[in-house]
């Protein structure tokens, strides 16, 4: 073995031995097995018990098999030594039946290995994103995220949906194995009748998204905004969270659709966070503005979007309404003629006075 396969040298000491012994194990079992008359059963996987679970992720299932391949040539060249010619064939038919029973009986301690550590991972996985939505970034979340393989993914974004009819694992390996087929990290969890998944390495989290929206149950599929790394994402998962929330309140909303998108929602949620960016966002930069935006906007949204009868109230020129909504669009990104837009300035308007007022907000997220 050493001679023949190089990775075999760089094992440690303690690995080599334990083949050693498993070979060992392996070869009397023929022997005995042979002295029986070569019964028809499968050869057990008993001579693999003895080894520590751990091997199995040290030597990989072709390397477990180049290793029982040695071992059968070497008992093969073996055969003239032990019996006599005319036992020749009849020992080296069962040498070869037993080392396809052997190579099964790897295969299966491989697979149930894999099932067992499978386990653990989605376990694992689910600890991880409970965590994140719960806001714990803490040294346990790194040391769980590290086996994971997510200590060094950045861009992260929480995508919330409903969980599809049927069995949610194979709806959380579904968005999963989607997520890494288009190279993008995920973790995914149900919480309740919610599918949650925090995608990883990704530049643009609605686009992504929008992959894997079909793979999500019916309903709102909203994305929060994407963050650094995965101890930061308590933020993305928090937003994503509450806009789902408060998606139901916008029947028309695109989906899958941004957190941020849905800010007067959550607000009117109680979320203290989307109501200090609508404030900010919004309200403030249109009253600081020197064209007197916030006036002109609040007037026009009081007259119904009528454009003349703002221009009336406010003693302008109609041509002199148009520039400041104009205005309107290039500061704060909105445009008071999209009924959208108008709600989102309403609402941003309003809280903007409450706080202008004197009026403390409680309660929220």
């Amino acid at each position: 073995m050493e001679a023949e396969h190089p990775w075999f040298r760089e094992l440690s000491p303690d690995d080599r031995s334990w083949v050693s012994l498993i070979s060992q194990a392996g070869i009397n079992a023929l022997l005995s097995w042979y002295a029986e008359g070569s019964p028809e059963r499968a050869v057990s996987a008993e001579m693999f018990a003895g080894a520590p679970k751990n091997l199995a992720q040290t030597i990989s299932l072709r390397q477990a098999l180049d290793l029982t391949r040695t071992a059968v040539a070497t008992v093969e060249d073996a055969v003239p030594d032990l019996v006599a010619e005319p036992e020749r064939p009849a020992l080296r038919e069962a040498v070869l039946r037993y080392s396809r029973d052997v190579a099964f009986a790897a295969a299966e301690v491989y697979a149930k290995a894999a099932e067992r550590r499978g386990r653990w991972d989605a376990r694992l996985e689910s600890l991880v994103v409970h965590a994140v939505i719960r806001g714990e970034a803490d040294e346990t979340l790194a040391s769980r995220a590290a086996e994971l393989g997510w200590e060094d993914v950045s861009g992260v974004a929480v995508v919330v949906g409903s969980l599809p009819e049927g069995d949610s694992g194979v709806a959380l390996s579904a968005v999963r194995e989607t997520a890494l087929r288009l190279g993008r990290e995920a973790l995914t969890a149900a919480q309740g009748p919610r599918l949650v998944c925090i995608l990883g390495g990704t530049e643009e989290p609605l686009e992504d998204a929008g992959r894997l929206t079909a793979l999500f149950g019916p309903g709102p599929v909203v994305v929060g905004p994407r963050v650094p790394h995965l101890f930061a994402a308590g933020r993305s998962a928090r937003a994503a969270l509450s806009g789902s929330d408060a998606a139901g309140a916008w029947a028309t909303a695109p989906r899958p659709v941004a957190a941020d998108e849905l800010l007067p929602e959550r607000a009117l949620l109680g979320e203290l966070p989307a109501r200090r960016m609508l404030v900010d966002r919004v309200y403030a930069p249109l009253r600081d503005h020197p064209s007197a935006l916030l006036e002109t906007v609040q007037a026009y949204l009081d007259n119904g979007t009528v454009l003349e009868a703002t221009a009336r109230e406010l003693f302008l020129h109609p041509n002199t309404v148009r520039y400041r909504l104009r205005r309107t669009s290039d500061v704060v990104g909105l445009d008071p003629h999209s009924p959208r837009d108008a709600w989102v300035l309403q609402v941003a308007l309003a809280l903007g006075r409450m706080g202008q007022h004197g009026r403390t907000w409680r309660g929220g997220r």
